[in-house]
């Protein structure tokens, strides 16, 4: 399970852990380190899947029907081997199908399905859920990357930029106690432009539930840029923790249960539910330029 799955062309090279389906290194051909490295002193995590929760449930508890399971912070998926079911020179796609350990915490036949292909100097993941049972699946889907803050050539002293390329300045949620709290707070873009500081991290993730958009830049100043692009991914997050040198672009469907809305899988914020049969995609892409 520790060896990783590599995949390359004259632009990209990409390292896949079988555990998790986990992005591990994104290089550049001159040699260039985009992807945080999970130094343990900071965060062991580079780019996990989240599935089938994103973020906390109230004591570790979601429900399902009124029947409660054990469920820890952004799922199990990110835990799990997967199994290679496709590998050429630019394509690798895992899967995680339900079993007898899956089933003892969320009761329903599914096929997780993930892909990382490189086209050029862009990254696409694609991830698709499958509800393979006879029952409505209700889940959360969401991606985790860490990127180099500073970027690669760059130090604390270049500003770094997050630009929404529909300009909006949408609102803001935060975590309490792990928990989703409602209440909208102003928010910190203006035109769509947000100048990165640490300070923004000392209380947790910034959360922007709707509005992002599907397209933003991560840029620094007189420095490279990675554009990004989301489908069926209506959430957004930004996070790291205040001094770490990486931030993460976290686009969801889906978000840590809320403040007063109880421990049912169904009622967290941005759910999503397959009917039995049904499949859906969520794309995450980014380009580097420069």
């Amino acid at each position: 399970m520790s060896e990783t799955i590599r995949i390359a062309n004259d632009k990209l090279s990409v390292a896949v852990s079988p555990r998790g389906a986990e992005t591990q290194s994104i290089m550049t051909s001159d040699g260039r380190s985009w992807l945080w490295n999970g130094d343990a002193e900071f965060w062991t995590g580079r780019a996990p899947i989240l599935f089938p929760i994103v973020g906390k449930a109230p004591d570790d508890t979601i429900t399902i029907d009124g029947q409660p399971y054990t469920m820890k912070q952004h799922g199990f998926a990110r835990k799990f081997g997967f199994r290679l079911a496709e590998h050429s020179d630019t394509v690798c796609r895992l899967e995680l199908e339900a079993d007898a350990r899956t089933k003892e915490i969320y009761p329903f036949d599914f096929r997780l399905s993930v892909a990382h292909v490189l086209e050029g100097a862009t990254l696409k993941v694609v991830s698709t859920v499958v509800n393979s049972g006879d029952k409505p699946m209700p889940f959360g889907f969401g991606y985790h990357p860490a990127f180099n803050w500073p970027m690669p050539g760059m130090n604390k002293g270049h500003v770094h930029h997050v630009h929404l390329e529909n300009d909006a300045e949408p609102f803001m949620v935060r975590l309490r106690d792990g928990l989703i709290d409602l209440t909208p707070l102003p928010s910190p873009f203006s035109k769509g432009l947000l100048a990165l500081d640490h300070d923004y991290f000392v209380d947790d993730a910034m959360i922007f539930p709707e509005g992002a958009g599907d397209r933003l830049t991560l840029s620094a100043e007189d420095g490279p840029a990675l554009h990004f692009t989301f489908e069926n991914l209506p959430n957004l997050a930004l996070w790291t923790k205040p001094g770490a040198p990486y931030i993460c672009v976290e686009p969801w469907h889906g978000m840590a249960a809320a403040h007063g809305l109880g421990t049912e899988l169904s009622a967290r914020p941005s759910t999503k539910t397959l009917a039995p049969g049904e499949s859906t995609d969520f794309t995450f892409t980014v380009t580097f330029d420069g």
